[in-house]
């Protein structure tokens, strides 16, 4: 049997670059976008389920957050491994597997019966996930190896992911006008067969034949640690901040996070290259990235319950809210890249993190009583703006200052940065508002008599209180229903304001250290005017011995 480095061919013998090679790789980006789009989706159309989880489901606060980032969780823990497995194997079949995984995992999801089996089945949508974000990055670096073909491709990429997750709440809101809640889970079957079936016919599969071995032990340690660390922030709110339970979850998250960066600088088989971070333009990319998508999962996992609960829009009317954001992103996000071209990386990402934080900050004087118009069209189409100018300009940052023989790596690396931005989000964003409501509410019972176990609904979710105040009915039911309102208004201020504080950060980090345009990174040297090979080999940074670990001239090989 012939092995598979002896079937290694360059990409140029590919029919992929036969009689009509544009059109053919432009075929293989569609098929890719929509694989990513469906794990982009669902990364976010659960949200305007969450009101009808706590009806249907009874879910409290904490158990609708790891609803939410047991997928994220599962997601970046694996990330890093399923991108060293599709270099080792092959992207396509990591990819195909991983559409599989997804595919299961959304069957179970959409028929379990309580939150704790929903939280293990959207686990596994998360380990599906994994395997297919970092392979549809790096099957595109691959195939497209012009450097402007390559910026316009990844715009188009980066627009779709974040596309994907501004549509989720707009597509979920369909679904819910007509179907149950399962139905958001249940849609994304034959959507991923059909792009299985695609995957398999065009999509050329890569490998890099001078993979390392896995990493099995950072694996461990990275999925522990984090899960660990959100568990803590989660649990926040519902024990206090000082609580022993908090502060020892916290504290053993940091630890073990600390073992796996320990691990993986002495360990001759890493899973995160941190000599990478040595590259201010990937460093100073991917802190900006993780932070942008902090502040976009925390805002769309508030503004939902806010929509429905707080101004009582239907789930249909909540994401019809979000086309806005959602067009807007899909504009701005292809249009970075001719923008950077002329104004630079610093200057184009900047500007969106500014609008962010702008976008934000007028959230957070959002009142229970505002109009669509008044209070929550101005932000979106801000927060739109400002989303689609950051995350295509720092996802080429990243993936362009990393040789095409490590694209496996530095996709995972940038997916990575992509899905822990999102869970901290859920969990940071989601804790500080649980918080401010549970603050608010307590003050309004601390004068009434009211049973414990009834204080308990109140205080897990502003959907617990509303529906204690539906059934007291007349005055009393009115004046609870109000205190849960401006409750979670209360809750939404601080957590809005907490989300423009980490958009600021991101400014702060992208004026000190991002370059101002590639090749202008005074640690990693100018690459401009050189053959793409031999920029490739300038960009990674040396071993500790001063060689490099990439086999650049294989790098792009194809298997059959």
């Amino acid at each position: 049997m012939t092995s598979p480095v002896a079937l290694e061919r360059p990409l140029a013998a590919l029919p992929l670059d036969g009689p009509h090679p544009s059109r053919r790789r432009w075929w293989v980006l569609a098929v890719l976008c929509v694989s990513l789009a469906m794990i982009g989706l669902d990364n976010t159309i659960l949200n305007v389920a969450l009101p009808t989880l706590v009806r249907d489901l009874h879910a409290s606060f904490s158990q609708l957050q790891w609803i939410i980032d047991s997928y994220t969780v599962v997601f970046a823990g694996l990330l890093l491994t399923a991108g060293s497995l599709g270099d080792r194997f092959g992207r396509k079949w990591v990819m195909l597997v991983g559409l599989g995984v997804f595919c299961a995992g959304s069957a179970f999801s959409a028929f379990a019966w309580s939150p704790e089996i929903l939280v293990v089945t959207r686990a596994l949508m998360g380990v599906g996930g994994a395997l297919v974000m970092p392979a549809t990055l790096s099957i595109l670096t691959n195939v497209f190896v012009e450097p402007h073909e390559r910026e316009k491709a990844i715009g188009i990429w980066a627009g779709v992911a974040g596309v994907g997750i501004a549509v989720g709440p707009i597509a979920g809101g369909l679904l819910l006008q007509h179907f149950w809640w399962g139905s958001v889970f249940l849609i994304n079957v034959p959507v991923i067969v059909v792009g299985m079936i695609a995957a398999a016919l065009l999509v050329p599969n890569s490998a890099d034949p001078a993979a390392p071995r896995l990493d099995l032990v950072g694996a461990f340690l990275s999925t522990v640690g984090l899960a660990v660390l959100l568990w803590g922030i989660i649990e926040a709110p519902t024990t206090g901040w000082h609580s022993d339970r908090v502060l020892v979850g916290v504290s053993v998250g940091l630890v073990i996070l600390g073992l796996f960066l320990a691990w993986e600088l002495h360990t001759d088989h890493p899973m995160i290259h941190l000599r990478f971070f040595r590259n201010r333009r990937f460093s100073a990319a991917g802190g900006a990235i993780a932070l942008v998508v902090l502040g976009l999962y925390g805002t769309l996992f508030v503004l939902t319950q806010y929509l429905q609960f707080v101004l009582c829009y239907s789930a249909l009317g909540t994401g019809v809210a979000f086309i806005p954001l959602a067009l807007l992103l899909l504009i701005a996000g292809p249009a970075s890249t001719p923008l950077v071209r002329r104004l630079g990386t610093k200057a184009v990402v900047s500007t969106g993190l500014l609008m962010i934080a702008g976008g934000l900050a007028w959230l957070a004087t959002a009142s229970a009583n505002a109009t669509f118009v008044g209070g929550v069209l101005g932000p979106l189409a801000i927060l739109g703006l400002g989303f689609g100018l950051t995350m295509a300009p720092t996802t080429e940052s990243i993936m362009g200052s990393l040789p095409r023989a490590q694209a496996g790596a530095g996709s995972a690396m940038n997916s990575t940065l992509l899905q822990v931005g999102g869970a901290l989000g859920v969990a940071i964003i989601g804790s500080v508002l649980s918080a401010g409501y549970r603050s608010s509410v307590d003050a309004v019972m601390a004068g009434h008599a009211v049973p414990a176990w009834v204080a308990q609904i109140i205080r897990s979710s502003v959907g617990g209180a509303l529906e204690v105040a539906h059934r007291a009915g007349g005055t009393l039911g009115q004046a609870l229903a109000g205190a849960a309102d401006h409750g979670f208004v209360h809750g939404m201020h601080m957590a809005m304001g907490v989300a423009c504080g980490f958009a600021v950060l991101g400014i702060l980090v992208v004026v000190a250290f991002l370059p101002a345009r590639a090749g202008t990174d005074p640690d990693a040297g100018s690459n401009e005017g050189r053959p793409t090979e031999q920029a490739e080999q300038a960009e990674l940074a040396p071993d500790g011995d001063g060689s490099t670990t990439a086999s650049l001239p294989t790098a792009t090989g194809v298997r059959g």
